[in-house]
């Protein structure tokens, strides 16, 4: 109530600065700071009930006022019209300030982008990010063709220092490279599952453990996680008669430990105002989208191995070397040091709860008490997606949408390059038109769907172009009705950069990193059930007229999310409206707060 309280003194304290004169309006003025003052120390005691006597002192000063103001009434000329000409100030004071207001509105629009230019890591971030698309898009149409051969070797006998899998068209490949095929994608799979379960169990607690300590280690070691599996894909090609092809799988799937992509959000939080998360999250896919449209050039210059060697460059150099030198710490001392005090609170919250059940005693034994806390601390990070019920819808639409999403990112290659006959030209034309198209959506569209619709609508078109896109893969006769898939694919991305900016808005400062790392922890659990369920799904539908058709289970799973996001509330999901919402109560509050004023003094006795 206090705070409340001084927020509309000091709005009308501005307000009545703008309406007075250079020289009359000083005096006007030090008379309002007066009267708030004892406003304030009265706490919250009308001026009504001043007058009526209940202390002297302060009605003592009101007839000060009252005489100063009629003093002051007289000097400028105004005798009995003043408290008209009151009014008419008063009205001119409302539409200067509709007229800041607006300027203001205009001017954080046209500074965002000085906004991110001035500001410590995003170019960083964005950066790095384009890197690894670079390096990922140039090894995705490869990863499967090696793998099927080094799996069609070493299950089905087939010989691959004479010939490759990929030198077969789909009609006349051999039994062994088939098997081989099916073999690899149940490798991916299951790295999947393993990625995704790493990346749930630690993800909320590395992003608690960034609001504490900074984000800049944690994003450094996320980048040499990622280099591993690149240099497995290298040692593979350098002897692929000696090492087995799961040591790739396993490898790449060590990045599970600490996820990049929820601590790069988390440092973009840190550096960007609530308005702007929506679209700063979508340039940074931007810089991913655009690295994938520049990958296939390079894929398409290279043979495998070269290709593998330059990814793993890419990763190291433009990665990891790059981060210990030139990435700046994003996160202020002010927010670790809110951060770690909110920890200990929490701590202490904990301990007396245990002394208060009695349990205190179990752990007595310090090794006890940090192997249970440390094996129960991911956990209690992940309950912040059970603070509320908006939290909750928000994890039910990110579990369902990202099972579909990794089945797809996961499943796709493998069964276009199996069953559709793509080379590593269509490939590479395919990961084009999705960077290419995934530059303007999230650099350009994005923007303005959300200005224009709010982020709920945004996250709800997206979801629809989810259930299309997957129905398209599921009865795609041909590479054409594919790209024309990929081509709504881009859209639905959407999703993930207002998925992300919504949660960071509804949450404090010092926790950007926890719930960045819980819900997508989240995601990766939906990210490690969804692939599976989309294999079994694979294997009832592979040998029929429709083999795609497992694809329409991922489209169930986004209905199921777009349900969700339909009953997203309004006021906590779409961050443009709510600022303008707060915007137009504070101006009626302001405006009715001047009025009352200006009654009460003109109800106020004259002695």
């Amino acid at each position: 109530m206090d705070m409340k309280m001084k927020m509309r003194m000091a709005t009308y304290q501005t307000e009545t600065n703008v309406a007075s004169g250079a020289d009359v309006g000083t005096s006007a003025s030090r008379n309002n700071m007066k009267q708030n003052a004892l406003e304030i120390e009265g706490g919250g005691q009308s001026i009504e009930a001043l007058r009526d006597g209940t202390n002297e002192d302060e009605m003592e000063f009101s007839h000060e006022n009252n005489d100063e103001r009629d003093e002051n009434n007289s000097i400028n000329g105004r005798g009995n019209n003043g408290d008209e000409d009151e009014v008419q100030e008063d009205s001119s004071s409302t539409s200067a300030e509709i007229e800041i207001e607006t300027e203001t509105e205009t001017e954080t629009e046209r500074s965002f982008y000085e906004h991110l230019m001035e500001s410590k890591g995003p170019g960083s971030i964005i950066f790095l990010c384009m890197t690894y698309a670079l390096a990922a898009g140039s090894t995705i149409g490869v990863i499967p063709a090696v793998m099927t051969d080094q799996f069609a070797r070493m299950n089905h006998s087939f010989d691959i220092e004479f010939q490759s899998c990929s030198d077969y068209n789909r009609f006349d490949q051999p039994q062994a490279c088939i098997d081989g095929n099916s073999d690899a994608q149940t490798a991916a799979a299951t790295a999947s599952f393993i990625s995704n379960t790493l990346t749930f169990l630690t993800s909320s607690l590395v992003g608690s453990i960034t609001d504490q300590h900074g984000r800049r280690l944690a994003l450094i070691i996320a980048s040499f996680l990622t280099c591993l599996g690149p240099f497995a894909l290298v040692l593979i090609q350098m002897y692929p008669l000696s090492i087995n092809p799961n040591w790739y799988y396993v490898s790449s799937s060590t990045t599970g430990l600490v996820s990049w992509i929820s601590i790069a959000l988390s440092a973009l939080s840190d550096s960007m105002p609530k308005q702007w998360r929506s679209t700063m999250f979508g340039l940074l896919l931007s810089g991913f989208s655009l690295g994938f449209a520049l990958s296939p050039v390079l894929a398409l210059g290279f043979s495998h191995y070269g290709v593998s060697i330059l990814s793993f460059s890419l990763l190291f150099f433009g990665g990891v070397v790059y981060s210990i030198l030139f990435l700046p710490e994003t996160l202020s001392k002010e927010a670790i040091v809110a951060a770690r005090r909110v920890r200990a609170e929490q701590d202490e919250e904990e301990r007396i709860s245990r002394r208060e059940r009695g349990s205190d005693g179990l752990y007595a034994n310090s090794y006890v008490q940090i192997l249970v806390s440390g094996v129960m601390r991911p956990f209690k990070e992940l309950s912040i997606l059970n603070r509320n019920a908006f939290f909750r819808l928000l994890s039910s639409l990110a579990f369902f949408s990202g099972m579909s999403i990794s089945a797809d990112q996961t499943l796709l290659i493998y069964y276009v390059e199996n069953r559709l006959g793509f080379t590593d030209a269509d490939v590479a034309q395919m990961f084009g038109i999705i960077g290419l198209l995934g530059l303007v959506v999230q650099g350009f569209f994005l923007k303005i769907f959300t200005d224009f619709m709010g982020e709920r609508l945004v996250i709800v078109g997206a979801f629809i172009c989810g259930i299309i896109t997957n129905i398209l893969y599921a009865f795609a006769p041909s590479k054409a009705l594919i790209l024309v898939a990929v081509t709504i694919s881009s859209f639905g991305a959407m999703s993930f950069p207002t998925i992300s900016a919504v949660k960071a808005n509804n949450v404090e400062e010092c926790e950007q990193g926890r719930i960045q790392g819980a819900l997508y922890a989240l995601s990766s659990l939906a990210s490690a059930v969804g692939p599976f369920l989309l294999r079994a799904a694979y294997q009832k539908t592979k040998d029929t007229k429709y083999p795609g058709s497992f694809f329409l289970v991922a489209s169930a799973f986004f209905f199921v999310a777009t349900l969700c996001s339909w009953a997203l509330p309004k006021d906590k999901t779409n961050s443009v409206k709510r600022n303008r919402g707060q915007s137009s109560e504070a101006s009626v509050e302001l405006m009715e707060d001047a009025e009352s004023r200006l009654r009460q003094e003109q109800s106020a006795p004259l002695l």
